[in-house]
């Protein structure tokens, strides 16, 4: 038998015999990738998302630009951030009413994370799965691809008017009312509270929408915030410049993966009177702010560690 006969068989055996490795390999890998996605967004994610998609109907009519196949576009890299990276412990959500509802929670982290895990529990662990409709700074609004992202996801400019007409449709609307003051002060000011705007009481009140507040904590020590430099803000076009030495860093640019805790707390029903005033209003709002305060400071209390 010449040489090239016994080649050609023997690359003939070996082909014969290693596709069902190869078959056996991408088999476990597909399986393997499959459980992995599993895990990251749940059993019941289709359930999840024709719910929203039934709510909505199959084509979303949103003047703000929601599209709801940017959740399943999203939804692996959401989920490792809020079942992995993140490991959250959601606490209380089954408070979350039906309809219209108006969640009000701290904000901090620098950089918007606090917004996403809020809004993957709003999706992934409450009873009814929810699209958050965040409000966010102007700002934010007019970045180039991110502002088209976020808008995809739900979210909405800042404004009183954006905000009824959410609410009038029997939306879940996310407010931050410190705003920049809250999510960029410095690591020194950690879960201290900043002031609170009062716009969200009087949209709350005009549409009879019940009030969740919500602690979220661990969202503080992902970016250790030095300072803000008002000149570099200035420069760049932007509200404020943190100074955070780990981003200069190698990978230092991620967050650190603190674990995230938050704490739905009990539904505020607040009454309107006849005649508000600016004190009225500011007594709600500070009800607003102690029910948020109260939730860290307990929250605070059990928790044994930054990152556990």
């Amino acid at each position: 038998m010449s040489t090239r006969s016994v080649l050609a068989r023997s690359a003939e055996t070996a082909t014969r015999e290693g596709r069902p490795l190869v078959e056996n390999f991408l088999g476990w890998a597909s399986r393997s990738r499959h459980l992995l996605w599993r895990r990251l967004v749940g059993s019941d994610f289709e359930q999840r998302l024709e719910l929203l998609q039934r709510h909505y109907g199959q084509s979303v009519d949103d003047s703000f630009g929601l599209d709801l196949s940017a959740y399943a576009s999203v939804s692996e890299l959401f989920g490792f951030l809020h079942r992995m990276y993140f490991r959250t412990e959601v606490h209380g959500i089954d408070r979350l009413p039906e309809g219209r509802v108006m969640v009000v929670a701290n904000h901090s982290g620098q950089l918007p994370l606090d917004a996403i895990i809020l809004g993957c529990s709003l999706f992934f662990d409450a009873k009814t799965p929810r699209v958050t409709r965040a409000m966010i700074d102007r700002w934010a609004a007019q970045l180039p691809y991110v502002s088209t992202f976020f808008s995809r996801l739900g979210s909405v400019v800042g404004a009183p008017d954006n905000a009824r007409h959410l609410l009038e449709r029997e939306e879940a609307v996310l407010v931050f009312p410190e705003g920049i003051r809250g999510i960029s002060k410095p690591f020194t000011q950690r879960y201290q509270l900043q002031d609170f705007g009062h716009g969200f009481m009087k949209v709350a009140l005009e549409t009879d929408t019940p009030i969740v507040p919500v602690a979220v904590i661990g969202a503080e020590e992902q970016y250790i915030n030095f300072g803000n430099s008002p000149a570099i803000a200035k420069l760049v076009g932007a509200p404020v410049c943190p100074i955070i030495p780990q981003m200069f860093l190698p990978l230092g640019q991620l967050p650190l993966p603190t674990k995230y805790r938050l704490f739905y707390g009990e539904p505020l029903r607040l009454t309107r009177l006849q005649k508000e005033t600016d004190e009225s209003i500011a007594d709600k709002v500070f009800l607003v702010r102690q029910s948020i305060q109260s939730l860290l400071t307990n929250g605070l209390r059990q928790r044994r560690g930054v990152f556990f």
